[in-house]
């Protein structure tokens, strides 16, 4: 399978330590109601790694509360994927204990949820197609942090920070769910998807061929027809998916081509299509479906400002940065996003930086601190 193994026991509250003067991780299991059920068949019970900072268990400080954060993997992660041992770099939990011991930022507890599916990971919204994530984070996972442990449970004090699908699901959050978060950070998340999605739609088309039924011939046609019902899979996706379910190595292209997948089951599900989503292009002829590009268009962050532009407002901080070699483009999206911002008037942050889309966890080095200070 293309997804790890979840834990099935009761994790107890055991903390793994590094060293005395090091911050604590707390890994429990976590049986979600909201997940239960869910389309894709993924497990509900889900590990949930918590970071506590040194000071948390501070005689002298037993009765402070914290601020929290929550970090939003990317496409492909899971939150265990940031707490687990790193060679030549630093982990979150690691990067926490130097800036907090640094005085970067004031100490704080940070939730690494895993939101993994079966379709390699989903943008922290809900779909009937992968599941009730918004919710999961939202209406079950906060209130859970702030019944076990010591928080200060308000918005106020809370925010989430992430990369990629990461970063696309907090400012989406931030536009959406208000009352949970009072800041975000935004890492080179997903937006103007005219730009960034539809340039990957060709590849996956073709990628997707190796799945037809009748196979592809070699010879002359005379007309390729467009499909009985467009948007709608004609088996080759659900072969494709099964492919990749029984198979532990996947080509670049079949990623990708996962990836989109994805993508069509956060922003266009139907309950009543194969699979349970909608496609944005004819299978055969690669038209394009302008009514079912219309519907990811309403999920993309530069076209969702001026709806929720009030409620961004209500932020206590805004972070987005992005990295102009960006190999998937995604700064022109930051850089569109940020230009909404301004339009409307909503206070942020916006910065560049010289990299790309990967290998760029050590701009936390800015993120974090920012949220931490505009949280406590």
């Amino acid at each position: 399978m293309i997804y790890p193994p979840f834990a099935t026991h009761k994790s107890n509250m055991a903390l793994k330590t590094r060293n005395p003067r090091e911050g604590e991780v707390v890994t429990l299991d976590y049986d979600s109601k909201v997940l239960k059920d869910n389309a894709l068949g993924d497990p509900s019970l889900r590990q949930l790694s918590i970071y506590l900072p040194r000071q948390y268990h501070q005689a002298k400080r037993k009765n402070r509360k914290f601020t929290v954060l929550f970090d939003l993997v990317g496409y492909t992660g899971a939150g265990q994927s940031h707490t687990n041992w790193r060679n030549f770099e630093e982990n979150i939990p690691d990067k926490l204990d130097r800036l907090i011991a640094s005085g970067s930022m004031p100490p704080c507890i940070v939730v690494f949820p895993d939101c993994f599916t079966a379709l390699g990971g989903n943008q922290y919204i809900n779909s009937s197609a992968l599941g009730r994530y918004a919710d999961y984070l939202t209406r079950e996972l906060i209130p859970f942090i702030d019944r076990e442990f010591r928080t200060m449970a308000s918005r106020d004090h809370r925010g989430c920070f992430g990369k990629s699908s990461g970063g696309y699901g907090a400012i989406v959050h931030a536009m959406k769910y208000p009352q949970y978060w009072g800041a975000v950070a935004n890492h080179s998340g997903d937006s103007y998807f005219d730009f960034v999605y539809k340039a990957e739609w060709p590849g996956v088309l073709t990628q997707l061929q190796k799945y037809a039924a009748p196979s592809l011939k070699q010879g002359p046609r005379r007309t390729i027809k467009s499909q009985t019902k467009p948007g709608f899979d004609d088996g080759r996706v659900k072969r494709f998916l099964e492919y990749c379910w029984a198979n532990d190595h996947l080509s670049s292209n079949d990623v990708m081509s996962l990836m989109m997948i994805c993508m069509a089951a956060s922003y266009d599900p139907h309950p009543k299509a194969p699979m349970g989503f909608r496609l944005p292009y004819d299978l055969n002829t690669g038209a394009p479906l302008e009514k079912r590009w219309q519907a990811w268009l309403k999920h993309d962050p530069i076209h969702m400002i001026r709806k929720y532009k009030d409620n961004l407002k209500t932020s206590r901080g805004i972070f987005i940065d992005c990295g102009w070699r960006d190999q998937f483009h995604i700064h022109f999206g930051t850089r569109q996003l940020s230009a909404q911002l301004h339009k409307y008037k909503v206070p942020h942050r916006y910065e560049e930086f010289d990299d790309t889309h990967s290998g760029i966890d050590y701009r936390m080095d800015v993120s974090l601190p920012f949220l931490a200070k505009r949280l406590r």
